[in-house]
């Protein structure tokens, strides 16, 4: 367990070195572009405040010293330095946009987990029957349409049948408004919109995951002694088979953020969802380079983070993990 997460700091290391290659790759500078901004405005270009951002941000320094004044600002004091597009603190437009995200992820897995789990065990169990059937059905449908598409058609049965503002997390009487009680319950009123349409094609894929790793064990010469010997089937199943079957839904922990963040930039831009895809979107083509580096920063490093939680549980469920992955 140690190895393991001594493992993390070289990793996120790696990843903070290629975030702020993100930022600097791009031709020009945060200057470079601030000023054209300025000028292509019709303001003035103060010369005060163009030292003091060289000076902020190491511009006229070597590039490894920009990165460690950008990393030990980060560490340090939480600053990651200036969106020019928004005018704003990155680190504000963060705490503004990463808590939805991540709560639209939590019960997007949870959908995904509470919905693939049964169908996929009944799918395997039930094999070649009419259920199994339907389900290998949905899954093709889950993973061939759209995400784009299945957003419009929820949020025309949202509007018509229940009468929803399905658009957006919030109704519009709360988008400005402070967190209380009415507003989490109007927030979970929308959010299966955005859940469904972000897990119909992770929910379809682990249920054939599911399916195929069920039904190879269950074919395995252990589970075929084991029913010889006349242990129940119900408890032969849920024993062993299933919990070397359950590998895909622990693993998935780590790379479902990264995934909903790339795969919800259109999903989000269709139901004007307030979370970080459409801003990395648009920080990428304006070249707004340090908000852009610090969203891809921080996904990475919650995706290192959810890797070491899904090894963990890897390791609690299958023993064989332990054996191979956390003795040595």
């Amino acid at each position: 367990m140690v190895r393991r997460i001594l493992y993390m700091i070289p990793t996120l290391f790696l990843i903070s070195i290629v975030a702020f290659a993100i930022i600097a790759l791009p031709p020009g500078d945060y200057l470079t572009t601030l000023i054209a901004q300025m000028r292509a405005q019709g303001g003035d270009v103060d010369p005060a405040r163009i030292a003091a951002l060289e000076v902020r941000y190491g511009l006229n320094e070597p590039v490894y010293a920009q990165y460690l004044k950008w990393i030990s600002s980060i560490i340090m004091h939480g600053d990651f330095g200036q969106s020019f597009q928004l005018n704003r603190p990155v680190s504000s437009v963060l705490a503004q946009r990463l808590p939805l995200t991540v709560t639209i992820a939590v019960f997007t897995l949870l959908f995904t987990w509470v919905v693939a789990f049964p169908v996929g065990v009944y799918s395997a169990v039930k094999q070649y029957t009419l259920g199994d059937y339907v389900a290998t059905t949905i899954g093709f449908l889950g993973l061939a349409v759209p995400n784009f598409l299945i957003a419009l058609v929820l949020m025309f049965i949202g509007y018509r049948y229940f009468g929803l503002s399905v658009g957006g997390l919030f109704s519009p009487e709360y988008i400005d408004a402070g967190w209380n009680l009415g507003k989490l319950v109007d927030m979970l009123s929308h959010i299966w919109v955005p859940v469904v349409v972000l897990g119909m094609a992770g929910t379809a894929g682990l249920i054939r995951i599911l399916r195929a790793n069920l039904l190879d064990e269950l074919r395995k010469p252990y589970v075929v002694a084991a029913r010889a010997r006349g242990v129940p089937e119900r408890r032969l199943i849920m024993k062993y088979p299933l919990r070397v079957a359950m590998n895909p839904f622990i693993s998935t922990v780590g790379w479902i953020l990264p995934v909903l963040v790339s795969g919800e930039v259109i999903v989000a831009q269709v139901l004007s969802l307030p979370t970080t895809g459409p801003v990395l979107l648009s920080s990428l083509l304006s070249q707004d380079m340090y908000l852009a580096g610090s969203i891809i920063l921080i996904m990475s490093v919650l995706t290192v983070i959810g890797t070491l939680l899904s090894d963990f549980a890897l390791a609690w469920l299958d023993p064989r993990v332990r054996l191979r992955g956390f003795s040595g």
